[in-house]
């Protein structure tokens, strides 16, 4: 890339476009010594990529080529030292004694503690944007559209980044039933049904049944195309319980749903010792008491907003929802699915 197009190193944006972000300096360190050193190495790409400013949100700014190819490494590195010791990584400090204690307790699979990290990462992103929301409920969907925009180019950039986490941690934990899907929530309705002889054949018919039945709830249909089926499936992945083994993509949109999405479409409980609200005198409109649900009902019977801008901006709530997680029988994505741009 033509050092031209930049003539300011010192600017991160020029004419719209974000320049790549340069592989930082280790000098001698090794980055995969450490989660603490694997996670100084990798942080300012996931901020440059998740929260650095661009112009263009359906687009997460890049790191150069250079660095995309030091981050895989360093995972890589750090995955497979853990694989041979059997052990995460200890500190150097750590006495010969605490080494020794630590083998009798129970090890995590090599990588557990980077995702667990990763987690955190987006729990504390997602945890900073609600709190940027504006107080005033007719600004809210504005504002949380092109936040949710920006976050998910990010998220699926850095699952493209970081995808051997996925093929190496995640994939394994999902064979050893961790995933979304677990053999323990349809366990009892299976063991009524097993045979000695064909206990197998039947847990696993069954779980490729209950797969298929939690997809439709998403969309899936008989004879879909693929990308209906990794869109179906990602987000019955963004729905599941923070617990459970996801790729890394699907990770970040559940936590758009619980730290995001779920506080605005809680109901706030009356406070202790606190007067209940009258109901509605008859004929009037009962006003719903989460911001979000208030915010769509001001979309979508406000006279301020342009009919077609209006249908335009409830597709794209109604997709924001089931992208992340939000079940389709909530009242609101109920309410929102009819403007879907697909149904």
């Amino acid at each position: 890339m033509s050092r031209d197009k930049y003539p300011d190193e010192n600017t991160p944006e020029t004419n719209g476009v974000v320049r790549p972000l340069p592989n930082p300096s280790t000098g001698s360190a090794n980055p995969s010594a450490s989660l603490p050193a694997l996670w100084g190495y990798l942080q300012p790409a996931l901020d440059h990529i998740v929260r650095g400013p661009t112009t263009n949100t359906s687009k997460a700014p890049a790191i150069e080529v250079s660095y995309h190819m030091g981050v895989h490494t360093a995972v890589y590195n750090y995955f497979t030292s853990q694989a041979d010791s059997g052990l995460p990584h200890a500190p150097p400090s750590m006495s010969g004694k605490a080494v020794a204690d630590r083998r009798h307790q129970d090890v995590k699979p090599s990588g557990t503690d980077l995702y667990e990290q990763l987690d955190r990462y987006y729990a504390g992103t997602t945890h900073e944007i609600l709190l940027g929301a504006p107080h005033d409920d007719s600004n809210l969907i504005h504002y949380l559209l092109p936040c949710f925009q920006r976050y998910s180019a990010g998220a699926y950039s850095v699952n493209r980044l970081l995808n051997y986490v996925n093929r190496h941690y995640v994939k394994r934990a999902v064979d050893e039933d961790k995933g979304w899907l677990r053999l323990a929530d349809f366990f009892d309705a299976v063991a009524k049904s097993l045979q000695d002889n064909d206990a197998r054949n039947v847990i696993q018919r069954r779980l490729r049944e209950k797969r298929v039945e939690e997809l439709k709830k998403w969309g899936w249909y008989e004879g879909a195309p693929s990308e209906v089926l990794a869109r179906t499936e990602a987000s019955a992945e963004a729905a599941s319980s923070p617990d459970r083994v996801v790729p890394l993509s699907s990770m970040a949109l559940r936590r758009f749903r619980t730290e995001i999405i779920m506080p605005l479409l809680a109901v706030p409980g009356n406070k202790k010792g606190g007067k209940k609200k009258k109901p509605p005198a008859k004929g009037d409109k009962a006003v719903p008491r989460g911001r979000l649900a208030r915010a769509v009902k001001e979309l979508l019977e406000g006279e301020a907003h342009d009919p077609d801008e209006r249908v335009k901006t409830a597709g794209e709530l109604a997709v924001m929802l089931r992208t992340v997680g939000i079940r389709a029988d909530q009242p609101l994505r109920k309410k929102l699915d009819k403007y879907a741009p697909d149904t």
